[in-house]
């Protein structure tokens, strides 16, 4: 199952469960409606929150300046903004990586 993205004025938006302190960055599964995501970095001083970006744009094969938090900046769950992509080729990626 895929997690829910949906079409923004310029780009994508979707929704992410993040789990810090985890011994490897990786794709989990879904959580809910979200892409569970794990990631090594903690929780402080926005350490998760650079570590996520970083993991999602090179995960999407974007420059990092294309992927923005929009909520949940000191929360597991976030809402995340991927600029200049579209909705089906986010999903198919997604799909593809779910599938390993």
């Amino acid at each position: 199952m895929v997690p829910s993205v949906r079409q923004g004025r310029q780009g994508v938006v979707f929704r992410v469960h993040v789990v810090t302190r985890a011994t490897k960055n990786e794709v989990a599964g879904v959580h809910g409606q979200a892409l569970k995501i794990r990631l090594q970095a903690p929780p402080a001083d926005g350490a998760a929150n650079a570590a996520l970006v970083e993991f999602v744009a090179r995960l999407l094969d974007v420059p990092l300046r294309q992927v923005e938090i929009l909520s949940g900046h000191t929360a597991r769950d976030k809402t995340l903004s991927v600029m200049n992509v579209g909705k089906e080729a986010v999903e198919r990626k997604l799909e593809e990586i779910l599938q390993r």
